[in-house]
């Protein structure tokens, strides 16, 4: 073995024993966020199915409440944001088609985040450290994200 190959190839052993334990964190860390964020998406929309937590009956603005009420009123939504719900947490849980969960949800999280900045003010941060959470998962499988941010995709492929 060479002396410059050598070299080379005790820096790239180096290199790599330093940026390890950098990368095994994030690694750790991003599956921490995926779990949390998965759990909280499961018991919210099983809960949401079943009520077996007790609901809170908080007292909301007028233009809150009438959202609320079309939202039940329309006989299919809430079972299907419930559903959503209960999937998206399921698979990110699971660490399964977690870009596909992050994709379901994030219609959600942005309707959430309106919601509670124009209608019920009341659950901004909650909704606003969920977003921030969505964010940092959608850049760590940015990757995942890159065929579908296409300008010009072709059918097939």
């Amino acid at each position: 073995m060479s002396t410059d190959a050598s070299a080379s190839a005790s820096a790239s052993a180096s290199a790599s024993a330093t940026a390890a334990p950098r990368g095994r964190f994030a690694r750790y860390a991003i599956a921490t966020v995926r779990i949390l964020f998965g759990l909280a998406f499961l018991v919210s929309g099983t809960n949401g199915l079943f009520h077996y937590l007790p609901e809170p009956k908080p007292e909301m603005a007028p233009g809150a409440m009438a959202f609320a009420t079309a939202l039940m009123e329309s006989g299919y939504m809430m079972p299907l944001i419930f559903i959503t719900q209960a999937v998206v947490g399921a698979l990110l849980v699971t660490n399964c088609f977690v870009p596909l969960g992050l994709a379901l949800i994030t219609p959600f999280l942005v309707n959430s985040v309106a919601f509670h900045l124009y209608l019920e003010p009341g659950g901004r941060i909650p909704a606003l450290v969920f977003l921030g959470l969505l964010l940092v998962l959608a850049w760590a499988y940015r990757g995942s994200f890159r065929p579908m941010l296409r300008m010009k995709a072709r059918p097939g492929g």
